[in-house]
């Protein structure tokens, strides 16, 4: 029988959600963003005005949370139409 001493992290989970994060610029119409939220993460219109009325207002907007590999796709979809984009683990 052998001695191995397994320890247990707490802080460390695989599934772990991610957030996509976009940032207010100076660039891109309120109507445009929108537009880009309907398009890229299929949101019905009013979800995708409120979204963007949170980006403007208040700098920044967690538009989407879940898996890593689905985040990172729609991260670069964002970015593909301009919008200041990040990628964040879900604390």
């Amino acid at each position: 029988m052998s001695d191995t001493l397994t320890e247990l992290r707490e802080d460390v989970s695989l599934d772990q959600p991610w957030n996509v994060v976009v940032h207010d610029d100076p660039v891109n119409l309120m109507e445009y963003v929108t537009w880009v939220f309907m398009k890229v993460l299929g949101c019905p219109e009013n979800r995708a005005t409120k979204l963007m009325m949170e980006v403007h207002t208040r700098g920044r907007s967690i538009v989407w949370s879940g898996e890593r590999e689905k985040a990172e796709f729609y991260t670069q979809q964002l970015q593909a139409h301009q919008l200041k984009t990040s990628l964040e683990k879900n604390e």
